[in-house]
């Protein structure tokens, strides 16, 4: 999550942790095939700067005492940390030189047919998938270049004080239930029921992590690259920008969405002032700790599934957030190899941000155990089409995890925009069927 998550759309998402930027020619004369960590820690040597879309975690020293952490076993290694706020724009733009990191965080609008020519290796997928999850997103060809920084499940984080005395006492199974709920939030109490970031924009994208919860398929974003009707009645999309429109349209949201901030809607949730966001579930930790600061018990941000149950079961896909990769170019292969594994293996990171790990033998977070006593079925969500969808998507111009698209819908559902809900999915319907006709 993907977040500009002060939390990396991909948020986060958010969100996240870290991208190392360095550049210029592999010594030896040319790029590397593969990046292999060092097989003696305390004679490993090298500097690796990280870029990060965590802008927070670089100004707050957070990152530096990750750094600080891995120098303990890697005392030869200097890590130096690049905070980027536009980070899937400007890090695009530096992929256009050599100069783009050691270790990475994919952008989300780079095609997965490209890592080749970006990304060291970073092994057999057959192999690397036996201790991490999600390998299928950073997979060409049986090869992995890039490991997921940690998944997420999508949901909406909520103030549970704001719901109770708004007299919601059990999640919404619909999403005309959820509409009540937030009805009720704006009868019964102060507060803004749902607040869209709009400004910010990247939060908007989050959205598009509705996909295989509605309809409970793990396959929802692969059916992407063959589907010539994604926004059909009763799909994924249809569902999820349908809610969001009326969310919008019957003014459950801010009045004024050109004004929103992201860093102040942390506080806004947790001192009760909003009550509701739709954001990975990386974001639970970041609401808790702005409930800390604000005086307020961090026990009263909540996490809700998407209201939808197939079976009379919520469905919450597990998905990847940003993907770790070494820029092939990097004069320092070993040094970063050790990082990613450092971070992936060895840090409490995941842990620390309420993420899902990676590795296969990692507990989920302690934030998602009621998602475990409400019986919510996990599941991981297939990646296997993604640089297809990625591919259509990018000759569609829909954007489907760029803000662009959802802005629009919240700007024709505030009056602010021409048009209706129907004819807006009808033409993003026929923009993605024209690219899949083309094959992408």
């Amino acid at each position: 999550m993907t977040m500009q998550r002060k939390a990396p759309a991909a948020a986060a998402l958010a969100s996240i942790l870290l991208i190392a930027a360095c550049g210029g020619a592999a010594s030896g004369g040319g790029p590397t095939a593969g990046a292999s960590a060092p097989a003696d820690p305390a004679q490993a040597t090298g500097e690796i700067t990280v870029l990060t879309n965590r802008t927070d975690m670089v100004t707050d020293g957070t990152l530096g005492r990750y750094a600080a952490e891995f120098n303990k076993t890697y005392p030869g290694i200097k890590v130096k940390f690049d905070g980027i706020t536009d980070y899937e724009g400007e890090v695009k733009i530096r992929m256009n030189t050599e100069n783009y990191g050691d270790v990475l965080l994919i952008p989300s609008t780079v095609s997965r047919d490209d890592y080749p020519a970006f990304f060291s290796a970073l092994g057999p997928a057959a192999d690397l998938s036996r201790k991490y999850q999600f390998t299928e997103k950073g997979t060409v060809d049986g090869t992995v270049y890039g490991l997921a920084s940690f998944a997420v499940v999508n949901g909406f984080v909520y103030n549970k004080d704001v719901w109770a005395r708004a007299g919601i006492t059990a999640w919404p199974k619909t999403p005309a239930e959820f509409l009540t709920a937030l009805q009720a939030v704006k009868d019964r109490t102060d507060a803004i029921p749902y607040y869209t970031n709009y400004k910010d924009g990247w939060p908007l994208s989050g959205w598009q992590g509705a996909m295989g919860a509605i309809s409970c398929d793990p396959k929802a974003n692969d059916k992407l690259a063959t589907a010539p009707n994604p926004w059909s009645a009763g799909s994924d999309l249809n569902v999820s920008d349908t809610l969001l429109f009326d969310i919008v349209s019957r003014k459950l949201s801010e009045p004024d969405p050109t004004t929103t901030n992201w860093e102040d809607s942390k506080g806004l949730l947790a001192r009760g002032e909003i009550s509701s966001m739709f954001l990975g579930s990386w974001s639970i930790a970041q609401m808790r700790d702005a409930a800390a600061k604000a005086g307020k018990s961090p026990d009263d941000i909540g996490y809700l599934p998407f209201p939808a149950q197939v079976d009379g079961k919520y469905c919450a896909p597990t998905t990847p957030d940003y993907v770790y990769a070494i820029n092939k170019h990097s004069r320092n292969q070993q040094a970063a190899r050790a990082w990613v594994d450092w971070v992936l293996d060895s840090s409490t990171f995941t842990a620390d941000i309420q993420g899902i790990s990676s590795r296969r033998d990692a507990p989920l977070p302690t934030a998602l155990k009621p998602f475990e006593d409400a019986g919510v079925r996990l599941f991981e969500l297939s990646q296997a089409e993604a640089g297809k969808v990625t591919t259509i998507d990018n000759a569609a111009e829909v954007g489907l995890t760029k803000p662009e698209y959802r802005q629009r819908l919240v700007d024709i559902a505030r009056g602010a925009a021409k048009g209706d809900l129907g004819g807006a999915l009808t033409e993003l319907a026929g923009k993605w069927a024209d690219a899949v006709a083309l094959g992408g």
